[in-house]
């Protein structure tokens, strides 16, 4: 199974202490790559970059975590976008950003007939609502494009929401592009707080039964520290994390949570024993500064014994 993650990753200033920051990479999608690549899942990241000394080191950097980096474009005289995170004391963050140029909004302008027909035949693409927000109404119809064409051939997509308003001209325009997006993905992995941000739904109950709407056969809505509440296979039930933590840094524990639920499903392990796949990585993660946690501080044994 070969999984293409589409969006875009950025220069990070993570805060270690005070006035002091620590240099990586990364974003919504790179950091659910970077997982399921370690994993031990095919993984490939799309995107756009520039022709500078960071762009280089980015793709130096998903390199060796052995992320194939054949579907990333480069653009001549452009340099990655960048962000910066600061957290509280209960490890919550807040960002600033530097991306309004970034070469990654131009992926689907700039990508050829054949770039697409070699993205259709992925056996997963990812994509999330940050990746939506990149793109205007022109990449958002030819990313729709590329989903019918992949699940035509029998491939199959997974859309985590992760809706930062940001990134839209204003609500209206994030909601009708979700909606636009929300019939052609088979897997949908949102969170409860972005959902009721942009939809306002009362609760996770009434996100699932509106999801559900569009027709996707598996829905994972992640809660936070309740722990997610699953649609899958005719059944609903709620799956909580195995243990409850003070976190770090929350930076990417839905991203991390997506590599290990998805990553459990490809290797044939069931919703149930999946999200708790999920919550053990994402458990590690929110343990340590940033969005990615060194290769050993990884949960041993994450797949355990899991129901197939």
């Amino acid at each position: 199974m070969k999984v293409a993650c589409i969006g875009e990753c950025m220069v990070e200033f993570a805060q270690e202490s005070a006035g002091l920051f620590r240099r990586g990479f990364g974003g919504d999608t790179l950091n659910t790559a970077l997982y399921l690549a370690r994993l031990g899942i095919d993984t490939s990241y799309v995107t756009a970059l520039g022709d500078d000394p960071l762009s280089e080191a980015m793709l130096a950097a998903w390199r060796s975590e052995s992320i194939a980096t054949d579907h990333v474009l480069r653009v001549q005289g452009r340099v990655p976008g960048l962000y910066m995170i600061e957290r509280d004391a209960k490890g919550e963050r807040s960002f600033l950003y530097w991306r309004d140029r970034a070469p990654a909004r131009e992926f689907f302008d700039r990508a050829d007939d054949a770039t697409f027909e070699r993205l259709a035949g992925f056996d997963w693409l990812y994509f999330s609502g940050i990746s939506l927000s990149l793109y205007g109404e022109t990449g958002r119809a030819k990313l729709g494009e590329l989903l019918a064409a992949a699940r035509q051939r029998g491939g199959r997509v997974a859309f985590d929401g992760n809706y930062r308003p940001r990134g839209w001209a204003d609500k209206e325009s994030a909601q009708r592009a979700f909606s636009a997006i929300l019939p052609l993905v088979d897997l949908a992995l949102p969170t409860l707080e972005d959902e009721q941000m942009l939809f306002g739904d009362a609760n996770a109950q009434v996100c699932l039964a509106r999801l559900k709407t569009f027709g996707i056969a598996e829905i994972v809505i992640k809660r936070g520290a309740l722990g997610c509440l699953i649609d899958a296979k005719g059944g609903i039930f709620d799956v909580p994390p195995p243990r409850a933590l003070q976190p770090v840094d929350t930076t990417a524990a839905g991203d991390s949570f997506n590599a290990g639920y998805l990553a459990a499903r490809i290797k044939g392990i069931a919703p149930r024993a999946a999200a708790a796949v999920g919550h053990r990585l994402a458990g590690a993660v929110i343990m340590a500064p940033g969005a990615v946690i060194p290769n050993d501080a990884m949960p041993l044994d994450i797949f355990g014994q899991g129901e197939s």
